[in-house]
């Protein structure tokens, strides 16, 4: 396929393409809808390492203008936390093959290990679309269990699209009370603009959806059928 050259400013100090592409984690080429891409994209999906925080204002600018332009509550994180992801490798990035940025979710673990959060979720809007986001999600779902194989793993969302991958991962809605009990998790809430909502209902609810996975349960339901 025909490959678009990115224009790059001279004065910015890319990572190099080997650098960059180096992972296992790959995609087939999808076909696009997004209105400026003109050919169907292929993309490359990998862990994220040090390398690679040089997107970390681009991801954070995407991020905070997605939750604006949808009118929902964000969880924002600071780039300090977006780069100790990085570092630890509980992150997931991806790239289109012509090296821009397309993309990008990350892990936290709780209670010593016992949940695992999956948390945010973005592509870039050129991207939007294509089936990225099913790919990412499916891609930190598997680093989770990589990284942590007997967590219960858990998203909060307000999104329907969210929710459908969710699902189709063995996502399951819960009530809040099944949740990490950890602190730390909900302090994180309170950036988010529905947080006085949280406060009210004493952490049992708010506008976010909260769906689960059980690697047990999982394994029950498979030793069944």
């Amino acid at each position: 396929m025909k490959i678009i050259n990115p224009i790059i400013d001279p004065k910015i100090q890319l990572p190099s393409k080997s650098a960059l592409f180096s992972s296992s984690f790959y995609t087939k080429t999808i076909p696009s809808t997004a209105a400026d891409v003109l050919e169907p994209v292929e993309f490359i999906i990998e862990k994220a390492r040090s390398v690679h925080t040089f997107w970390i204002k681009q991801i954070s600018e995407v991020t905070l203008s997605s939750a604006i332009a949808r009118g929902t509550g964000i969880s924002q994180r600071s780039p300090e936390m977006l780069e100790a992801k990085m570092k630890k490798e509980e992150a997931v990035i991806a790239f289109a093959s012509d090296g821009r940025w397309a993309g990008f979710s990350f892990i936290s673990a709780w209670e010593n290990g016992k949940y695992v959060s999956n948390s945010g979720l973005i592509v870039a809007p050129e991207f939007r679309h294509t089936g990225l986001a099913k790919r990412i999600k499916k891609t930190i779902f598997e680093l989770s269990r990589e990284k942590y194989p007997t967590a219960r793993i858990f998203s909060l969302t307000s999104g329907l699209a969210v929710m459908k991958m969710n699902h189709e991962l063995g996502f399951e809605p819960v009530t809040f009370s099944e949740l990490t009990s950890d602190d730390l998790f909900w302090e994180n809430c309170k950036t988010c603009v529905n947080c006085p909502i949280l406060l009210s209902k004493e952490r049992k609810n708010c506008l976010c959806t909260a769906m689960l996975y059980d690697p047990k349960a999982d394994a029950f339901s498979s030793e069944d059928n």
